[in-house]
């Protein structure tokens, strides 16, 4: 473990020292040499400070500091759907497309949703407030079509609720994990 605050030390620092004393909290959590262990959660935290998106520079310092090889940490960030690999914008609409809410019109929902922001999956719109983005099943699947906005669920979408929910984002209504569909 000592280690690892060493080489910590010796690098540049990208995250703040609130962060960094968060990482240096977790870790002795793992057993020396099974720090990866710690590797979702410190995703999470490193993510969230770097306005919910992980760059390399962010990768390769994860790495750093749990002295594994970046292309360890580009695995983990790549395969899980929760990490996203380039900016994203103040709200991040996270639509569920597996069987069951396709069933229920998410497909319908999103092509909607597409036209409705003027962008494809994977963009942002031009001011930045919105990026949409397909999910795997989030295990709400009584209550299709739904999506995922910061920490909230909002399920039985439609139409009408999904033009609520943006104007309200819109007109600053909503504070990022505050505002629930009703």
């Amino acid at each position: 473990m000592e280690g690892l605050l060493i080489k910590e030390q010796q690098s540049r620092e990208i995250f703040s020292p609130e962060t960094m004393a968060e990482i240096q909290r977790l870790l002795p959590r793992f057993p020396d040499g099974r720090q990866k262990s710690a590797l979702l959660r410190i995703l999470h935290l490193v993510q969230e400070e770097n306005e919910g998106w992980l760059s390399t520079e962010v990768m390769d310092r994860v790495a750093e500091l749990l002295n594994i090889q970046p292309i360890e940490v580009y695995e983990v960030a790549t395969f899980y759907t929760m990490y996203n690999l380039k900016p994203v914008g103040k709200y991040l609409l996270e639509l569920c497309h597996t069987g069951p809410c396709a069933i229920e019109g998410a497909e319908r929902l999103l092509e909607y949703l597409k036209q409705k922001l003027g962008i494809g999956v994977g963009e942002t719109t031009p001011d930045g407030l919105f990026t949409l983005k397909t999910v795997e099943c989030m295990g709400a699947c009584g209550y299709a079509p739904m999506m995922q906005v910061g920490e909230f669920y909002h399920e039985h979408l439609t139409e009408a609720k999904i033009d609520h929910f943006l104007e309200d984002c819109r007109a600053g209504k909503v504070a990022l994990g505050t505002w629930k569909l009703s």
